[in-house]
C-alpha cells in the first residue's frame, strides 16, 4: 500500500511539472504582429461596447418600424356612484307648470368598462417613413464608429508592439555598453596595477561604468513597462511573459503623397461617420416638414360596460359597443413653431458640412504629417547605420591605442560614447520607421497589409 501510495505522489509530482513547464512555454510563446493584433480585437472592451452600440441602432430600427403598424391597447375601468346621486337621479321633477314630471334611467351604483382600442395610421407627413431612415442611418454610424475603434486598437498595438522592439534593442545596446566598459575597466585597473596610468584615469571608467548600470537598469525597465503595456492592450495579465517576433526592418515608401491623400479620402471610416452625420441632419429636416402636413388615423373600439366585476350583462341587455372613426387632425398656425424648427434643422445641416470639410482638412494635415514623418525615419536609417560602422572602428582603434598607451582612457571612454549613441539613434531611427508606417497606415484608414510597405 505505501509503494502503491508513493508512485501515486511521483506520478502527481510529474504531472504537476509537466502542467507547470508548459504553462511558462504557453507563457512566453512567440507571439507575431498578426497574431497579436488578433488577440487585441478578440479581448477588446472597447470593440465589444461598439458591437452593443450596433444592436441597440438596429433594436431602435425595429421600434421605429413597429409605429407602422396598429397599436391595440385595452382598458377595464370600475365606477362607483354615491347613493344621493341615484336616488336624485331616479325621478327628475322640472319647477315650471307647464312640465310634468319625467322619469329618467336609474344610475347603477357600480360600473364596470372594459374598452379594446386598434389604432392604425394612415398619413403622418413621412414622418414615420423618415424616423425609420434616420435609424437606419444610425445603425451604419455604428458600424462605421466599430471601424474607427478597431483601426484605433490596431495602432495602438502595432505602437506597443514595436515599442517593445525598440526597447529591447535599446536595452540590448545599455548592455553591450556594461560590457565593453568592464572590459575596459579590467585593463585600466592593470595599467593601474603597474603603474602605467594614473588613479583619476581609472576613476573616471569606473564613474563611467556606474552610469552604464543606471542606464542599463532603466533601460530593463522600459522594457517591462512596454511589456506591461503590451498586455493591457490584450488583456492578459499585466505581468505575463511577453515574446515577440522581432520585425523591426527598413520598407522603402512606394506611395506618393498624393496617392496617400487620395487612400485617405476613401478609407476614414471619420469622414465616412461625418458624411452619414450630414445626410442624418438632411433627413432631420424632411421630419420637421412633416409637422406641415395634416395627420389621418383609423380608429377601431370596442366596449362593453355592466353592473358586473365580470362584465356579464343581463338577459336581453345589450353591453356591447363598438365604432369605427376616421380621424383627420391638422394644426395649422403655433405661432411660426414649425417654420423655426425647419430653420434650426437646416442650420444643423450647415453646421455638419462645415465639420465635414474641417474633418477632410485635418485628415490631409494628419497624412501629410505621417509621411514626411516617414521620409524622415527613412533618411535617418541610412545616416545611423553608416554612423554605427564608423563608431564601431573609432572605438576598435582607440582601444587598440590605448592599449598601445598612444590614447589615454579619455578617449576610448568617448568613443564608446559614440558607439553607444550611434547604436541608439539606429535603433530609435529603425522603431521610428516602423511606427511611421503604422501611422501612415491609419492616416490612410487601411488596416496591417505587408502588400502596402
Amino acid at each position: 500500500m505505501r509503494i502503491m501510495m508513493k508512485r501515486v505522489s511521483i506520478f502527481l509530482e510529474i504531472l504537476f511539472f509537466l502542467l507547470l513547464g508548459s504553462s511558462i512555454i504557453l507563457a512566453f510563446e512567440e507571439l507575431t504582429l498578426e497574431e497579436s493584433i488578433t488577440i487585441a480585437l478578440e479581448k477588446s472592451l472597447s470593440i465589444y461596447a461598439a458591437q452593443e452600440e450596433i444592436k441597440a441602432k438596429e433594436f431602435e430600427e425595429l421600434s421605429t418600424k413597429a409605429d407602422f403598424l396598429p397599436k391595440l391597447s385595452a382598458s377595464y375601468t370600475y365606477t362607483r356612484l354615491d347613493n344621493d346621486t341615484i336616488n336624485d337621479a331616479k325621478y327628475t321633477t322640472y319647477p315650471y307648470p307647464s312640465f310634468s314630471p319625467r322619469e329618467v334611467s336609474p344610475l347603477d351604483t357600480n360600473t364596470y368598462q372594459f374598452n379594446i382600442t386598434a389604432t392604425q395610421p394612415l398619413f403622418t407627413g413621412w414622418r414615420l417613413t423618415i424616423a425609420r431612415d434616420l435609424a437606419a442611418l444610425g445603425i451604419d454610424t455604428a458600424k462605421i464608429q466599430k471601424e474607427t475603434a478597431i483601426q484605433d486598437l490596431v495602432l495602438n498595438v502595432k505602437e506597443a508592439y514595436f515599442g517593445i522592439l525598440k526597447a529591447e534593442k535599446l536595452a540590448k545596446v545599455a548592455e553591450q555598453s556594461v560590457e565593453l566598459l568592464e572590459a575596459q575597466l579590467k585593463v585600466s585597473q592593470a595599467f593601474y596595477d603597474e603603474g602605467i596610468i594614473a588613479k583619476n584615469e581609472l576613476l573616471q571608467t569606473e564613474v563611467q561604468m556606474a552610469q552604464a548600470r543606471q542606464n542599463f537598469i532603466k533601460a530593463k525597465n522600459g522594457v517591462e513597462i512596454g511589456k506591461s503595456l503590451f498586455n493591457k492592450l490584450l488583456r492578459r495579465e499585466l505581468n505575463q511573459g511577453v515574446k515577440i517576433k522581432d520585425i523591426l526592418d527598413y520598407y522603402p515608401i512606394r506611395f506618393l503623397l498624393d496617392q496617400c491623400m487620395e487612400k485617405a479620402g476613401q478609407n476614414r471610416p471619420e469622414i465616412k461617420e461625418v458624411s452619414l452625420n450630414v445626410m442624418s441632419a438632411e433627413k432631420a429636416i424632411d421630419l420637421s416638414k412633416s409637422s406641415y402636413y395634416p395627420s389621418v388615423t383609423l380608429i377601431g373600439n370596442y366596449q362593453r360596460e355592466t353592473d358586473d366585476i365580470l362584465l356579464d350583462s343581463s338577459p336581453g341587455e345589450d353591453s356591447d359597443n363598438w365604432t369605427i372613426m376616421l380621424k383627420g387632425e391638422w394644426t395649422f398656425w403655433e405661432w411660426r413653431k414649425k417654420r423655426h424648427g425647419v430653420a434650426a434643422a437646416r442650420a444643423n445641416l450647415a453646421k455638419a458640412n462645415y465639420i465635414l470639410k474641417e474633418i477632410k482638412d485635418n485628415i490631409q494635415l494628419e497624412v501629410k504629417e505621417a509621411y514626411l514623418s516617414l521620409r524622415e525615419a527613412e533618411k535617418n536609417i541610412q545616416v545611423a547605420k553608416k554612423a554605427v560602422v564608423q563608431a564601431e572602428e573609432n572605438f576598435r582603434m582607440n582601444e587598440e591605442r590605448y592599449k598601445q598607451q598612444v590614447a589615454t582612457s579619455t578617449d576610448v571612454l568617448d568613443a564608446l560614447t559614440l558607439l553607444t549613441q550611434a547604436r541608439t539613434n539606429y535603433f530609435n531611427g529603425l522603431s521610428e520607421h516602423n511606427t511611421a508606417w503604422a501611422r501612415l497606415e491609419r492616416a490612410m484608414g487601411i488596416g496591417y497589409n505587408a502588400e502596402s510597405k
